[in-house]
């Protein structure tokens, strides 16, 4: 009997999960949402599954280049459930400027959302045919107290350099606080005719008294490697930027007591542990209240003081800090939670929760609002009214049922449902542990071929940034052996031939230094990335392919 009854318990969860499956979902995302004209960004196609279809990007081909693509596939295992992914990147160019829509691409039947991206006209050009210069800007050359102010720093360079090193500008004047908004960005740029690799760095500015902020100008130093040769160590500066930080405006008439919380934008959501509509008396609600501030840091968003009112106790929890980088700054996100008990049963009116700020953009303040909410306190010993209803038809429909002039206490059937629950666990525990030895030992399962491969190449890139070129030499070969297990290379420089650039040009002159007359370090750094991402050329003979075009071909 128990076994049937566990066999019942699991073929029912197997049917749930069944009819929970939902197909997969196809989304897609820049690394910016501003781009210039002659600039690329990158376009990120995420499938929630691990499909062999692949996306239809021709929808693209009427607004973009495109150019290079890759793909590839993820598995995460999160408290026991296995979920698969797989991403195709992309690298666009527009062809004109304006909102530009990125149509909805297709996976098999499944198709992503639209994206829009602002592409502006290019806003710099290179001083006469120089084949590296850098540029900073500002997105704000007026300001607020507190309020961001974005530096940005682009460093466009046409030819191969070694020893790069960007030294950061000094800011003089009022006193700031800085931040970086974001991981570096390498894109590239065509300015008349000319491709440049663009390194772009954004700092997030933010003045803590009214003043002028001088920015000193960018410099980067790097050695150019032209025509074989590499030159001496040479400079290159960027303009400098200067900030004026205007004083704290008074508050508004109807808020004097208002927090000065400048940003673009602010949001002001809530969402309840519950249904907030109608509760018990004595049992607890937490409500939560998100403030997020595009263009403020997180620990500048102040706590909001929660509503209160007659008969409800407000218990404030810890508040929970966090930020996002987007392509207008930092968004800082503040998630505050109350815990609220009903003490008094009837109907409370929870206030309004208004937050007034400023908005940097039109300079003007502005109020967000939470509407106020009517909850219905009932007294502890009785049920809310959809389930008393619920309750009292499932009553009147017994065959038979005879009305109790009184009703059990709501305690005596939560013991029995306890108890209940504590005879089926000891139940399922007993029919385990009676099903122990009928259990066969399972051999350990051989490890997956692309596990191993990953440990080659962590093992390469660790011997790389060491400098132990022979140890580079091993993991790879290692690697190589299980990625061709039946034409295995025997050297690096075959192993060149196999795969695509840098990774190629980096073994190639790693196989020049064991071989060639005048040996020499390895390049650590540059050999170590790229290892960590490169692709396997697809030719059988392994002979290098053909060049693609040029990403922004000439008319």
């Amino acid at each position: 009997m128990v076994r049937a009854l566990v066999r019942s318990i699991v073929l029912v969860t197997a049917a749930l999960l069944c009819t929970a499956e939902a197909p997969a979902a196809v989304t897609t995302r820049v690394d910016r949402a501003d781009v210039e004209l002659n600039e690329s960004f990158t376009l990120e196609v995420v499938s929630d599954t691990n499909i062999d279809s692949q996306p239809d990007v021709s929808v693209l081909d009427k607004d973009f280049y495109v150019g290079q693509g890759s793909q590839l596939s993820n598995t995460t295992i999160v408290n026991g459930q296995i979920r698969r992914s797989k991403t195709w990147t992309y690298v666009l160019m527009p062809r004109s400027a304006g909102q530009i829509i990125i149509p909805p691409i297709a996976i098999g039947n499944e198709q992503s959302p639209a994206l829009v991206i602002t592409v502006s006209e290019p806003s710099y050009a290179p001083p006469g045919e120089a084949e590296v210069y850098v540029t900073s800007n500002v997105d704000f050359s007026e300001t607020y107290v507190q309020a961001q102010v974005l530096l940005t720093i682009k460093i466009y360079r046409s030819v191969a350099t070694r020893q790069p090193a960007l030294r950061e500008p000094t800011i003089s004047g009022a006193e700031v606080l800085t931040e970086l908004a974001g991981d570096d960005r390498s894109y590239e740029a065509v300015i008349d005719g000319t491709v440049y690799n663009v390194v772009e760095r954004v700092y997030a500015l933010y003045p803590q008294e009214s003043g002028q902020i001088d920015v000193s100008p960018a410099r980067f130093e790097a050695r150019v490697l032209r025509d074989g040769r590499i030159t001496g160590r040479k400079v290159y500066d960027s303009e400098p930027q200067s900030i004026t930080v205007l004083p704290i405006p008074p508050r508004p008439a109807d808020y004097p007591d208002a927090v000065w919380l400048p940003a673009r934008d602010l949001e002001l959501t809530e969402d309840w542990s519950g249904e907030a509509d109608e509760i018990k008396a004595g049992e607890p609600l937490t409500r939560h209240v998100t403030t997020s501030a595009l263009g403020q840091l997180e620990t500048q968003i102040p706590a909001l003081e929660p509503p209160t009112a007659p008969g409800l106790n407000v218990y404030p929890d810890k508040p929970e800090l966090s930020r996002r980088i987007e392509s207008a700054g930092i968004r800082g996100v503040r998630k505050d939670q109350y815990a609220m008990i009903g003490v008094t049963a009837g109907t409370v009116l929870l206030p309004a929760l208004e937050v007034p700020w400023w908005n940097t953009e039109k300079s003007e303040w502005q109020v967000a609002r939470l509407p106020e909410r009517s909850i219905n306190i009932l007294p502890s010993g009785e049920a809310p009214a959809a389930e008393a209803e619920a309750a009292a038809s499932a009553t009147a429909a017994e065959p038979g049922a005879v009305p109790r002039e009184g009703s059990m206490p709501g305690g005596i059937w939560r013991r029995v449902s306890e108890l209940l629950a504590a005879v089926w666990v000891v139940t399922l525990f007993a029919w385990w542990w009676s099903s122990r030895p009928q259990k066969k030992q399972r051999a350990p399962a051989p490890v997956p071929v692309h596990k191993q491969q990953s440990r080659h190449l962590r093992a390469a890139r660790k011997a790389a940034l060491a400098g132990d070129g022979s140890g580079v030499r091993k993991a790879l070969l290692d690697w190589g052996a299980l990625q061709w297990p039946e034409d295995t290379p025997r050297s690096v420089g075959a192993l060149a031939r196999r795969v695509s650039p840098p990774l190629a040009e980096e073994l190639t002159k790693l196989s020049n230094l064991a071989y060639g007359p005048g040996g020499g370090e390895i390049e650590g750094e540059a050999l170590a990335k790229a290892i960590r991402s490169f692709s396997v050329l697809k030719d059988a003979d392994h002979e290098p392919e053909e060049q693609l075009p040029p990403l922004m071909p000439a008319n």
